[in-house]
């Protein structure tokens, strides 16, 4: 239920509702507008008679009910678009934002190599692997703490917020201590202990779609990270299981525009993940850039045949640097367009 008030409404009329709505059983969540507080109602059923005489306190203007199952990540709740700051990168704004790195931390040289390339190329956030979720028990599970402390060292040398995954609960005051953002993947992203517990936290989440997961499953995950407290989520788009076999998966690209009319969060893509090949990274990353994603997750590698996971779907420099080319010229080209529309 979202409860919104009157513009002349004070502070102290805003802590009356907020008693009310805890008083009710639920949990009051705030979103401050330029000219109007609007307060979201999270809870169940049970208290919804009692929640509904709110409207009768003062400086309240009505109570809208919220029909889809997902309360705080729907346009319902907030009509504008979420910025989420990762360091000094903000995720959601009119920039076309680019997270790259190797898909696993392999030793400080390889990051190091990759954060220059990354860095050079005009990528905005670092990645890398410390925690490797494998569908193998012998392949390559990652560096762990070593690694995250890798990660650190090269994304402050470069200047870079740096995202690495986090697969355990137990893992993540770890993993908080070395990374500006915690990412969910496509595994975990039902994984419902590992999305209470995030939403402990205040750090930035990158939550990734599962390969069998529906927008409205993505939706109802970032949800349970919303209604903990934390804010500040991103979804990616990174493939869904097919019948195709061409590719590893296969991109809903139209996930996007659904995405955004749907809810207020940014949402990036992951081409890596969704083609499993190199050679369609770049024109899967024009999609995204053409179809309004926030930006892209991408993997790259200074010697991909060397990679101790997913070399086949990781970017030579070069071809990135290519890459990030084309986006910039792509964005420039859509910004100018819609300018002149408008």
């Amino acid at each position: 239920m979202i409860i919104l008030m009157k513009k002349s409404s004070t502070q102290e009329d805003i802590r009356e509702v907020t008693a009310w709505i805890e008083s009710a059983g639920y949990r009051p969540h705030i979103s401050q507008g330029v000219e109007r507080t609007i307060i979201g109602a999270v809870g169940n059923d049970q208290g919804r008679a009692l929640l509904k005489s709110v409207a009768f306190l003062q400086g309240v203007e009505k109570v809208v009910p919220i029909l889809k199952p997902y309360k705080l990540a729907g346009r319902e709740f907030q009509e504008k678009d979420t910025i989420v700051r990762v360091g000094n990168v903000e995720i959601g704004g009119p920039q076309f934002t680019v997270i790259a790195g190797p898909c696993s931390i392999e030793s400080a040289e390889q990051m190091m190599e990759s954060g220059y390339i990354a860095k050079k190329a005009g990528a905005h956030i670092l990645r890398g692997g410390a925690f490797k979720p494998r569908t193998s028990p012998y392949s390559f599970q990652g560096m762990g703490e070593e690694g995250l402390k890798i990660l650190k060292d090269v994304g402050t040398k470069m200047g870079m917020p740096v995202v690495t995954e986090v697969m355990d609960t137990q893992d993540i005051d770890l993993i908080e201590d070395y990374s500006d953002m915690f990412q969910i993947g496509a595994r975990n992203v039902q994984n419902f202990a590992l999305l209470k517990r995030i939403g402990m936290s205040r750090k930035p989440v990158l939550l990734k779609r599962g390969m069998m997961t529906t927008i409205e499953e993505l939706l109802m995950s970032a949800e349970y990270i919303l209604s903990g407290g934390n804010n500040q989520v991103i979804l990616c788009e990174r493939g869904i299981r097919t019948f195709e076999t061409a590719t590893r998966n296969t991109l809903d690209i139209s996930a996007v525009p659904v995405i955004r009319e749907l809810s207020h969060l940014p949402v990036i893509i992951d081409p890596s993940h969704a083609a499993g090949h190199a050679k369609y990274i770049i024109p899967l990353t024009r999609a995204a850039v053409a179809v309004g994603a926030h930006g892209a997750i991408i993997e790259i590698h200074p010697e991909p045949e060397k990679a101790f996971s997913d070399g086949q779907q990781s970017l030579r420099p070069e071809v990135f640097y290519r890459l990030m080319d084309e986006v910039r010229v792509l964005q420039d080209a859509m910004q100018n367009k819609i300018g002149k529309l408008s």
